[in-house]
């Protein structure tokens, strides 16, 4: 993950990038050969910190809130736009 800062009308402001393609081919590979965990412990998602970072911005979340919340979670493994990277895709 790459991070940019810079200062805009005496605001820091902090652009997160990441190549998320490698996370998304591993989750791809893993779905193809059924690695999803076991019966009692499935492997839901992989989901970059870029990712979780811009969500945690859009809703005005820190990351303890984030983390404090179990909502937040399943909302993002629930979220379609996020798919990719289920690994496991029964209901969360």
């Amino acid at each position: 993950m790459l991070s940019h800062l810079s200062v805009q009308d005496d605001l820091m402001v902090v652009k997160s990038m990441q190549d998320v393609q490698p996370i998304l081919q591993s989750v791809k590979d893993k779905v193809e050969v059924g690695d999803v965990g076991s019966k009692d412990m499935k492997h839901a998602a992989t989901i970059p910190m870029v990712v979780i970072e811009a969500y945690m911005n859009r809703v005005g979340l820190t990351f303890q809130e984030f983390l404090r919340d179990k909502e937040h979670i399943k909302a993002m493994l629930n979220d379609k736009s996020l798919e990719g990277f289920r690994v496991w895709k029964g209901a969360v």
